[in-house]
């Protein structure tokens, strides 16, 4: 409306440009139509989220006729559900929203139900609650008012332009623990959809043109993001379907690549090595002659020996000598188990420092301290944290640990030794229970913060040599 709410006389054709703001359409040709009550908008993937005392719609749509290539994310809030009989006599019940419209720079609300137009000629229909008393129509005339062009979906302003929308957010975990729990209650309180998807239950359709995520029988339908919780135990199958969605364009938090790298902690190891990342001595071998030699290169007892597979603690043992060593070496190795032999920093006295870093940023960290007489701080082996300043240093390594490994959420160990941090481990799917309760920080919002920096708005995608249509 003009600034002293008078609305100024307008005059429509049968068909007119205009722009729906709310919903990130910046241009859509529409069809005048006194005979329908409320405006129509082409729409389809629509499905409700939110809750039942005030749900939401997310519908996709394609603006302009004929290219399928071209759509746009939209949601809204739903706020009503009416029976419309079309111009051929089907009649259809459909979801209402409300969302202002822009005509030659006047803003009004109009009420939209939504529908699947791809076999109309014009993606949008303006109905009598959209014209208002101040607009005249001339049926014989289109486009009255100015003119608008489908070439703003390819500039650059377009992408900082759109609304805010409600995102479809897919979670891959086995567990029901507070990690997960906490993804699905801070994603649903910024407007989200969450689902849990068990990644064992997760099958793939791998072929050129439309790969595919298959679940109890169904295919999943498109998420904007996906987070990986990929258990140690299945990091293979978990790996190629996060790899799926890779494939299919999906955003994932944590890449595939990263994922395995991180789990296979000799590859880790080498990785850090490569980028120059301070970390314990440690050696590995796999012949049992070279036992005392392994031993040779990482220093003098005490020493630890890990298992390649250990997670939270398990299969990491202290030698405090050198024949304590050779003896888990050798159990070790009549189990037939590959390890790690590293050097024992003393001085880190069984504490060390978890760094969480999301989107490049070291966003919280903890000092974990193990249980009385347990040289291993793991939380899940009864050691305590509590929240900690770290040093530039500390954090520059963290930052650099996960940068090694292309992740955009990792939780780096490091151990505070007297020659500076060195890396533990770097974790993929690192807990948030420690570090939320005792940082006092909302870590999942971080996370969603940079979920929603990424993945909307939506980028808009084009045919090559595919020119504008006006």
């Amino acid at each position: 409306m003009t600034d002293d709410d008078t609305p100024q006389q307008l005059q429509f054709g049968w068909e007119e440009w205009i722009s729906l703001p709310g919903l990130g359409v910046p241009a859509i040709r529409a069809k005048v139509d006194t005979g329908a009550r409320t405006s129509a908008l082409h729409a389809f993937d629509i499905e409700t989220f939110g809750p039942q005392s005030k749900p939401k719609v997310r519908f996709t749509l394609h603006p302009i006729p004929g290219r399928e290539d071209l759509v746009i994310p939209c949601s809204a809030t739903i706020i009503d559900r009416r029976d419309v009989t079309s111009s051929n006599g089907e009649k259809e019940n459909r979801y209402v929203i409300q969302t202002p419209m822009n005509v030659a720079g006047e803003s009004w609300p109009i009420e939209i139900t939504l529908t699947n137009r791809a076999t109309m000629n014009s993606r949008m229909l303006l109905g009598r609650q959209a014209l208002k008393d101040h607009i005249s129509i001339v049926a014989t005339d289109r486009f009255m008012q100015p003119e608008l062009s489908y070439d703003v979906y390819h500039s650059a302003r377009m992408r900082h332009a759109a609304p805010e929308r409600a995102l479809r957010v897919a979670v891959l975990s086995r567990e029901d623990n507070y990690s997960t729990r906490r993804l699905v209650e801070e994603g649903e309180k910024r407007g989200h959809t969450v689902e849990v998807i068990d990644t064992t239950r997760c099958y793939m359709a791998i072929n050129a043109m439309a790969p595919e995520v298959h679940y109890d029988g169904k295919r999943l339908p498109r998420f904007d993001a996906v987070i990986p919780r990929i258990g140690a135990s299945i990091t293979p199958y978990g790996a190629a379907i996060v790899r799926q969605f890779e494939t299919i364009g999906t955003y994932c938090v944590n890449g595939s690549a990263g994922i395995t790298a991180s789990r296979d902690k000799l590859y880790a190891h080498q990785i850090m090595a490569r980028a120059k990342i301070g970390m314990p001595n440690t050696a590995f071998a796999a012949s049992p002659r070279d036992t005392h030699n392994i031993i040779g290169l990482v220093g003098t007892a005490p020493l630890i020996v890990k298992l390649l597979e250990s997670t939270q603690g398990k299969g990491v043992v202290l030698a405090e000598t050198k024949k304590a060593a050779e003896s888990v070496i050798d159990a070790f190795r009549g189990l037939k188990a590959n390890f790690l032999v590293q050097d024992f920093v003393k001085e880190a006295a069984g504490e060390d420092i978890r760094c969480l870093v999301i989107a490049g940023k070291v966003v919280a960290s903890m000092k974990r301290t193990g249980a009385d007489g347990d040289f291993r701080s793991n939380l899940h082996r009864g050691g305590t944290a509590k929240s900690v300043r770290i040093t530039k240093e500390e954090r520059d390594t963290a930052l650099r640990a996960a940068r090694a490994f292309n992740l955009n959420m990792a939780g780096v160990d490091l151990l505070r030794s007297s020659a500076g941090p060195k890396v533990l481990e770097v974790n993929s799917s690192p807990g948030f229970e420690g570090i939320e309760k005792s940082t006092a920080k909302n870590i999942v919002g971080k996370l969603y913060e940079a979920i929603e920096g990424q993945v909307r708005p939506a980028p808009i995608r084009r045919r090559k040599g595919t020119a504008s249509q006006d």
